[in-house]
């Protein structure tokens, strides 16, 4: 892969000459070689060109390539042409997003596939699509929290189970790798609209009259939140100061990932100087959603999680499961137990969440992160239901957002994620549960608990 300006074509073709001694095809992606006609011309027959295209050139272009690549017979059935379609989200226009997903489209068709075209939709739109209409599988093309210069694929197969690098993902790769046949071909398509079923399905988790003209601040980061989101929060008649609600692929106030301090703070300097009752900020895709308390402070996830949990689980007729991540607090557990409910520590990482949820019927699970998953929604994650939750909660407590996370916050510490590097990482957890094996964890007495600061990684 040719990313260096330095690196010229004859140093290329020095290279490619010297991998064709070992391997029958050779793909190179040529980056930043590729000039902006996003032409790439080749004098050797041996290998294929995979370009990374400028970020404004459209896939018109890449077709022309594959013409002069066809043209020289370096193509054959068994060569795989694909895009790394870097730059989608940056400084280019709807069309030509809607132009390369087109071609994606078209490659399903090939494929004998049913495509369902659902439009510039959110991610988790994508999730209730096919969870709702029991398909097979989805694809949504989105960078999620990533800056402009990435693009990306979440997949999920049947139940909108996610698929991921421990559990779906690298079984498609050996395929690939293994060889695929030729493509069979009679596959069809259809567009359909699913903006007023996802709405109407979402605001079921809430009672809508319950929730009060609060003043909140959004910031929906120029990704879908806007779209997504906006409509149901003015339907609640909610004070709103919208910011960044209108998708912006070069995202020109902050990159679309709240978790990150430096793009969080506008936000919470904006609820501070509206004096608002809270805050609202989502990702890039918009299944995230994070909050900022009505002094302008940031909430953590793991108090989220509690808060929200204590509030479905207030709406249950029997005891539920609530899951919760490695990385979070006692916080978690102490109120899930306190409200009557099972709380069950679980595997970082969306698939593991809505794996084990589907499996054993857990009622919600919730990630430091931001990502939370609800039973009812397909068991897969949502920036829109814990928004309209936590409205409901905070109008019905009559309270602030702030009152409400006070016990959290004096009772319990939260480090943040600490990670660590070391040499030798087996030997590392060898010397850690020898050092640690023998001890067992007892849950303490409520006493106990208040005096206690369990550190998130606990």
């Amino acid at each position: 892969r040719c990313v260096e300006e330095t690196v010229r074509m004859p140093q290329v073709e020095q290279i490619i000459s010297q991998l064709r001694l070992m391997f029958d095809w050779v793909v190179v992606d040529l980056g930043a070689l590729v000039d902006e006609s996003g032409y790439a011309f080749l004098d050797s027959a041996d290998y294929i060109v995979m370009t990374v295209l400028p970020e404004l050139v459209c896939l018109r272009n890449a077709r022309l390539l594959l013409d002069q690549l066809v043209a020289r017979g370096c193509v054959e059935d068994r060569v795989w042409i694909v895009l790394n379609r870097a730059g989608i989200n940056g400084g280019v226009t709807k069309n030509d997003i809607e132009e390369r997903l087109s071609d994606e489209i078209v490659g399903l068709i090939a494929e004998g596939v049913h495509v369902i075209d659902a439009g510039q939709v959110g991610t988790e739109m994508l999730y209730w699509l096919v969870g709702s209409r029991e398909l097979d599988g989805g694809l949504m093309c989105t960078a999620s929290h990533n800056p402009k210069a990435y693009t990306g694929a979440k997949l999920v197969k049947k139940g909108a189970i996610a698929l991921s690098g421990d559990a779906g993902i690298q079984d498609i790769r050996r395929q690939i790798e293994a060889g695929m046949p030729k493509a069979p071909g009679g596959g069809t398509s259809e567009i359909v609209d699913i903006w007023s079923k996802f709405q109407n399905a979402a605001l079921a988790f809430i009672e809508p009259a319950a929730v009060k003209p609060l003043k909140v601040v959004v910031d929906g980061g120029n990704g879908m939140a806007g779209p997504m989101v906006g409509p149901l929060l003015r339907h609640l008649k909610l004070d709103l100061v919208e910011t960044y609600f209108t998708p912006d692929g070069t995202f020109p106030g902050h990159e679309p990932n709240p978790l990150l301090p430096e793009n969080r703070q506008f936000i919470m300097d904006k609820v501070s100087s509206e004096g608002a009752d809270l805050g609202i900020a989502w990702d890039g895709d918009a299944d995230r959603c994070y909050f900022i308390d009505d002094t302008g402070a940031f909430v953590d996830g793991d108090f989220m999680t509690a808060l929200l949990a204590e509030s479905l689980l207030g709406k249950a007729t029997q005891p539920e499961t609530i899951l919760y991540d490695a990385r979070a607090s006692r916080a978690v557990a102490d109120t899930v137990e306190r409200a009557g409910g099972k709380a069950a520590i679980n595997r970082v990482g969306h698939a593991f969440f809505k794996g084990r949820m589907r499996r054993e019927g857990s009622m919600f699970g919730g990630e430091v992160s931001g990502h939370y998953y609800f039973r009812d929604f397909y068991c897969a994650d949502s920036g829109t239901i814990p928004a309209l939750l936590m409205l409901e909660l905070i109008s019905e407590r009559g309270v602030k957002l702030s009152e409400l996370l006070e016990p959290y916050r004096s009772t319990y510490f939260i480090s943040g994620e600490i990670n660590s590097e070391v040499d030798d990482a087996p030997a590392k957890i060898a010397e850690i549960e020898a050092t640690y094996a023998c001890l067992l964890y007892t849950s303490p007495s409520p006493r106990d608990r208040t005096r206690s600061r369990m550190p998130s990684s606990a």
